[in-house]
C-alpha cells in the first residue's frame, strides 16, 4: 500500500515536473514577442506622437524641460545617457535620481551575479548527481545533501551577501551626501516650503492666539516669520465647488454653440442663402431629469454664477468667521529652524503637537485631514491597520481561489477539458493566465489601501504614498511571492506534514526549488512585458488622442488632458522590491532566476531614464528622495529572507544525512544572518536619523561657504563638506569631473582602484563630449521635428524669410498650410489630435487648424469688417490674411506660459500677503471673480452673445478668447500653453 502511495506521488511529481519545461518555454517565447513587438511600436510612434511619448520638452518649465530627440527609432538611447547625474536632479528631482539609482544598482548586482552563478552553481547543479528532471534539473534540488558541490553555493552566497551590504552602505553614504545638498541648494531652499513646517493637533489655548504661538516658535534661530492657522471652509467649499461647476458648464455651451455657429455660417456660404444663428441651448433649473422649467442655458449659467460669486465675495470677506482648525503653517526665516521644530518635542501635554510635517507645498496638502483630534486619528491607523490586515485575508482567498481554478491539475477534473488539458499548448496557459490574473488582482488593491490611509487623517499626499509604500510591499510579499508562487509547494509540504511531522525537512528541499519555475514565469512578465508596456504608454496614448475627441469639447478640458503623466511612487517601488527578493532568494537555488531578474532591472533602468526626463513630471512630489531609504529597508528584507532559505536548506540537507561539513554549513550560514542583523541595526542607527533631517553642522558648513551648495558633491568623498570643495572647483579639468561622476555612479559597488584601473585602461570614458547635450531650447530643431513653435517671453514671434508666389509674407505662427500659397515645406506635419496645438503626424496633406488672432502679424484692413466670410477665401494665404485683423481682448499683453509661471510661486522673497494667500484654504483662494475660457467663432458671430454673458453676469465674468480658436474643419483648437487667468489678471487667486 506504502509503495503504491509512494508511485503514485512519484508519478505525480514527475508529471509536474515534465509540465515544467513547456511552461517556462511557452512563457519566455510569449513575453519575449510581445515586448518585442511593443518596442518596435514605441520607436515607430514615439516621433509621431510627442504629446505622449516627449511631454517634457515643452509641458513644464523652461529649467526643467529635457530637449527635443531625434526621429531616428534608437535616437532616444543616445539621448538618455549624455545627461549628467546633477542634470537629472535639477531636472526631475533627487527623489526620482536616487530611484533611477537604485534600478542600476539592482541591474548591476544581478548581471554580475547571473554570470557568475552560470559560470559556478548552475554546472555544479546540472552535475549535482540527483535525480531532479526537466528544469528542476538545473537547481539546488539535484544536488544531494551528501554532496561537497553544496560547498559552492555557500560560498557563493555569502559572497554576495557581503557585497550587497556593502553596496547598500555605500549607496546610502551617497544619498546622505546628495540629501544634504539638495536641502541646502538654492533651487530647493530658495522656496518658502523649504523653511516652513506644518504643525498638527494644536491645544486650544495656542489654536486661538496667534501671539502665542509665535512666542513659542520664536525660540527657534532667526524666529518666525509668518503663521496661518487652517480654518473650517467646508460651506465656502460647497459654494466654490457649485460656481466652478457651472462656469464649466457655461464654457461647454459657448464653445458648442460657436462651433455650430461656424458650422451654420459655413452652410449658408456654401449654399448662398442668408445665414440663421443657431437656437440657444436651454437648461432645468432641477437636477432630476425632465423637472422645472426650460430656461436659456445662457442666461441660467451666467445668473447662477453671478450669484454664487457675490456669496463668495461676503463669505471670504472676513476671514474670521471661519472657524480655526487645529493646525498651522508655521513659516520660519531659517531653514535650520524649521528642521529644528520638526526634532523637538513642542508640548508637554500628550499626543499635542506631535505631528510636524516638514517641506511643505500646500499643492501636496490634503486640507480635510488638518482638524483631527490626536485620539481620532490613532484610532482611525489602528481601524485602517485592522482593514488592512481583513484585506491580505480576503486577497488571499481570492488569489488562491483563482490560481487553484486556472491551474492545470483541476483543469483535469473537468471531464469536458480533460482532453485538451493533456495538449502542449497548455503549457502556454498555466504559464501566462495565473500571472495576469494576479496582476489584475494587483491593481486593484491599491486604490483602497490609499483610501484607507487617507482616512487615517494623513495631511499630505506625499506621506500618503511614502506609507502605502511599505503596506503594498508587505501584500506583495504575502500574496504574490508565498500565496501564489509558494501555494503549491506549502500545500504538499503541510498536507505531508500532517501526516508525518518528522518529513518536514525532507520535504523543503524538494518542494522549495519547484517554485522556481512560477518565479521564473513572473519575472520574465513583469520584465519584457512589463517594460515594454511601461514604455508605449497604451493607456496615455487613448488618453491623449481618443478621449479627447470624445469628451474634451472644453479649451480648458483640451488642456487639461495635455499634462504629463505622473509616476506612481506609492506602487511602483514595492513592485521592484519584490523582484529583488525573488532574484536574490532564488540566486544560488535557481541560477536561471538571476539572469532573467538582471534583464527586467535593466529594462526598467532604459525605460524609466526616458519617462522621467521626457514624459513624468511629478512636480508635487518633492520629498527629498525619502523614499530610498525605504526602498532600502524592503531590499533588506529580500536579503533576510534568502539567508533563510538558504539557513532552511542547509538544515534540510543535514536531515537528509547527517555530517561534519553539513553542520559546518549550516554554522556558517547562520552567522550570515546574524552578521546581516547586526549591520542592519547599525544602518538604522547611523543613517536614518542624519537622512530625515539637515544636520546642524552640515548647515553651519553652507552658511559659512555658500557656494558648496551650487556644486555638484563628491558623493563618495570621505572629507567633510567643506573640504569638497568650491574653493578649488575652478581649477578642476573636465576629466576630473568626469572621474568625479564615475566614483557617484559606481562607487558603491567597486573599490575607487577598480575605476581607475578601467578608467586607465580605456581614457575615452573620460571625454567630457560624451556627456554633452545641446540644453532645452538651445538644440538644433529640424522644422519637422517641432511639436509646436513656444513663442518668446521676451520678443513678438519671428517672421520667416519666406515669400509666396501673391506677395504675402507667411504668417509667424505655429503652424502651416498645406497649399500652394503657403509654407510649401512637404515635410511639416498637422496634428493627428484635433482638440491641441501640436504638429504629431507625418501626413502632410492633411488640413490645417486655424491660428489665434493674437498670434499673428497685423493685417491691411480695418478690425471688425466682416463682409467676407472664412469660408468664402479661396486661399490660405487671402485667409491668414483676414485672421490677423480679429481683434483681441489682450494681444498687447506680455504672453507667457503656464508651466513657466507655476514655477515662480512660492519663493521666499515672497510678500507676507501673497505666502498668506498660498498658504490658504483653496476656498478661501478663490476670487468672486468667474474667467470663462472659449473660442471666438472666425466671423464674430457670438460677439453680441459674449457681451450678454458678461451683463448677466453682473461684472463678475471674464471671457477670454485668447489661445484658443476654431479651424477650418470647426474643430476647436487651444494653445497648451496659455493660461486664462494669467490674461484675465488673475495669478494665484489674487486680482491684479
Amino acid at each position: 500500500m506504502a509503495d503504491s502511495s509512494s508511485s503514485s506521488s512519484s508519478s505525480s511529481d514527475t508529471d509536474t515536473t515534465d509540465n515544467s519545461v513547456p511552461t517556462f518555454v511557452s512563457s519566455l517565447v510569449f513575453n519575449l514577442v510581445v515586448a518585442a513587438v511593443i518596442f518596435v511600436a514605441f520607436c515607430i510612434l514615439r516621433p509621431r506622437f510627442k504629446r505622449v511619448y516627449a511631454p517634457r520638452t515643452y509641458a513644464v518649465s523652461k529649467e526643467k524641460r529635457s530637449s527635443a530627440v531625434s526621429n531616428g527609432p534608437l535616437a532616444w538611447l543616445s539621448a538618455i545617457f549624455r545627461v549628467r547625474d546633477e542634470e537629472i536632479i535639477a531636472r526631475v528631482g533627487l527623489d526620482t535620481y536616487m530611484f533611477l539609482r537604485l534600478m542600476r544598482t539592482m541591474f548591476i548586482i544581478f548581471f554580475v551575479l547571473s554570470v557568475l552563478s552560470v559560470i559556478t552553481i548552475l554546472p555544479a547543479n546540472i552535475t549535482g548527481g540527483g535525480t531532479a528532471t526537466g528544469i528542476d534539473r538545473l537547481t539546488m534540488a539535484n544536488v544531494p545533501a551528501e554532496s561537497g558541490k553544496l560547498w559552492v553555493h555557500i560560498v557563493f552566497f555569502i559572497i554576495f551577501v557581503i557585497w550587497v551590504m556593502r553596496t547598500i552602505f555605500g549607496e546610502l553614504k551617497v544619498y546622505t551626501r546628495l540629501r544634504i545638498w539638495w536641502l541646502t541648494n538654492p533651487r530647493h531652499s530658495s522656496k518658502v516650503g523649504a523653511s516652513t513646517v506644518l504643525v498638527s493637533t494644536l491645544p486650544s489655548a495656542l489654536m486661538d492666539s496667534d501671539t502665542k504661538l509665535s512666542s513659542m516658535f520664536n525660540m527657534f534661530p532667526g524666529g518666525v516669520r509668518q503663521i496661518i492657522v487652517n480654518r473650517n471652509c467646508s460651506k465656502l467649499e460647497k459654494v466654490v465647488e457649485d460656481r466652478n461647476a457651472f462656469v464649466g458648464s457655461l464654457e461647454k455651451a459657448l464653445t458648442t454653440y460657436a462651433v455650430k455657429c461656424e458650422q451654420a455660417h459655413a452652410k449658408s456660404v456654401k449654399k448662398g442663402v442668408a445665414y440663421v444663428a443657431p437656437k440657444h441651448p436651454m437648461t432645468r433649473t432641477s437636477k432630476i431629469p425632465f423637472k422645472g422649467p426650460k430656461l436659456d442655458a445662457f442666461e441660467y449659467y451666467s445668473t447662477q454664477i453671478a450669484s454664487l460669486n457675490q456669496k463668495i465675495c461676503e463669505m471670504s470677506g472676513d476671514k474670521e468667521q471661519f472657524k480655526r482648525q487645529s493646525s498651522a503653517f508655521v513659516l520660519f526665516r531659517k531653514q535650520m529652524a524649521a528642521h529644528m521644530a520638526a526634532q523637538t518635542v513642542l508640548d508637554y501635554k500628550p499626543f499635542s503637537m506631535n505631528s510636524v510635517s516638514l517641506d511643505i507645498n500646500p499643492e501636496d496638502i490634503i486640507w480635510s485631514n488638518l482638524n483631527m483630534n490626536p485620539y481620532d486619528r490613532r484610532i482611525r491607523g489602528y481601524l485602517s491597520f485592522a482593514a488592512t490586515i481583513g484585506l491580505v485575508i480576503v486577497w488571499t482567498i481570492l488569489t488562491t481561489a483563482l490560481v487553484s481554478l486556472i491551474s492545470i491539475d483541476n483543469l483535469k477534473k473537468i471531464p469536458a477539458l480533460s482532453g485538451m488539458v493533456d495538449s502542449k499548448w497548455f503549457g502556454l496557459f498555466s504559464g501566462i493566465v495565473p500571472a495576469v490574473v494576479l496582476a489584475v488582482l494587483m491593481a486593484v488593491l491599491p486604490m483602497i489601501l490609499r483610501l484607507l490611509l487617507r482616512l487615517e487623517g494623513i495631511p499630505r499626499v506625499s506621506e500618503v504614498n511614502l506609507r502605502l509604500l511599505h503596506r503594498f510591499f508587505f501584500f506583495q510579499v504575502w500574496n504574490v511571492y508565498l500565496v501564489m508562487i509558494f501555494s503549491t509547494a506549502i500545500l504538499t509540504v503541510a498536507t505531508e506534514t500532517a501526516k508525518n511531522p518528522a518529513s518536514i525537512l525532507k520535504l523543503i528541499p524538494v518542494n522549495v526549488p519547484k517554485s522556481a519555475t512560477p518565479v521564473l514565469v513572473y519575472v520574465l512578465l513583469l520584465a519584457f512585458t512589463g517594460a515594454a508596456k511601461e514604455i508605449l504608454q497604451i493607456a496615455r496614448l487613448v488618453l491623449r488622442y481618443v478621449l479627447p475627441l470624445l469628451f474634451a469639447k472644453t479649451p480648458r478640458a483640451i488642456s487639461n488632458a495635455e499634462k504629463p503623466a505622473e509616476f506612481d511612487w506609492g506602487t511602483s517601488i514595492p513592485v521592484h522590491s519584490l523582484i529583488f527578493l525573488m532574484g536574490f532568494s532564488y540566486s544560488f537555488i535557481s541560477p536561471l532566476v538571476n539572469c532573467f531578474v538582471a534583464a527586467y532591472f535593466g529594462l526598467f533602468y532604459l525605460v524609466y531614464r526616458y519617462q522621467f526626463l521626457y514624459v513624468y513630471n511629478d512636480a508635487n512630489w518633492v520629498t527629498g528622495g525619502l523614499s530610498f531609504p525605504k526602498a532600502i529597508q524592503q531590499i533588506m528584507v529580500g536579503v533576510y529572507i534568502s539567508e533563510v532559505y538558504m539557513l532552511l536548506m542547509m538544515v534540510a540537507k543535514i536531515a537528509e544525512k547527517v555530517n561534519a561539513n553539513g553542520i559546518v554549513r549550516v554554522v556558517f550560514t547562520g552567522l550570515t544572518l546574524l552578521l546581516t542583523v547586526a549591520a542592519h541595526l547599525y544602518i538604522n542607527d547611523a543613517y536614518l536619523p542624519i537622512i530625515n533631517y539637515m544636520p546642524v553642522r552640515g548647515a553651519a558648513d553652507i552658511e559659512a561657504n555658500p557656494k558648496i551648495a551650487t556644486m555638484f558633491p563628491d558623493v563618495m568623498g570621505d572629507g567633510d563638506l567643506s573640504s569638497d570643495s568650491l574653493e578649488t572647483a575652478s581649477v578642476l579639468t573636465a576629466e576630473h569631473k568626469a572621474r568625479l561622476g564615475f566614483y557617484a555612479a559606481y562607487g558603491s559597488l567597486v573599490p575607487k582602484k577598480l575605476i581607475d584601473y578601467v578608467l586607465h585602461k580605456v581614457p575615452s570614458l573620460l571625454d567630457p563630449r560624451r556627456f554633452i547635450s545641446p540644453k532645452p531650447g538651445q538644440e538644433k530643431t529640424d522644422i519637422a521635428d517641432e511639436e509646436e513653435a513656444i513663442m518668446s517671453d521676451e520678443s513678438p514671434p519671428p517672421v520667416l524669410n519666406v515669400q509666396t508666389t501673391d506677395g504675402f509674407l507667411p504668417m509667424p505662427t505655429a503652424h502651416h498650410y498645406n497649399d500652394d500659397n503657403a509654407l510649401g515645406i512637404s515635410a511639416r506635419r498637422s496634428s493627428q489630435n484635433t482638440n491641441v496645438l501640436s504638429i504629431d503626424s507625418a501626413n502632410a496633406t492633411q488640413q490645417m487648424p486655424m491660428p489665434p488672432a493674437n498670434l499673428l502679424a497685423p493685417g491691411d484692413h480695418a478690425a471688425g469688417d466682416n463682409s467676407l466670410s472664412i469660408h468664402s477665401y479661396t486661399s490660405a494665404t487671402e485667409l491668414r490674411q483676414r485672421r490677423s485683423m480679429a481683434p483681441s481682448a489682450s494681444s498687447m499683453a506680455k504672453r507667457r506660459s503656464r508651466f513657466d509661471m507655476a514655477s515662480d510661486r512660492l519663493e521666499a522673497d515672497a510678500g507676507d500677503n501673497a505666502l498668506a494667500e498660498a498658504f490658504s484654504n483653496p476656498a478661501l483662494r478663490a476670487k468672486p471673480e468667474s474667467v470663462v475660457w472659449v473660442p471666438r467663432d472666425n466671423n464674430n458671430l457670438c460677439d453680441e452673445l459674449h457681451q450678454n454673458v458678461r451683463t448677466w453676469g453682473a461684472g463678475t465674468i471674464q471671457i477670454i478668447t485668447d489661445g484658443v480658436w476654431i479651424d477650418a474643419k470647426c474643430n476647436v483648437k487651444a494653445d497648451v500653453e496659455f493660461d486664462p487667468e494669467a490674461a484675465a489678471g488673475i495669478v494665484e487667486g489674487v486680482c491684479k
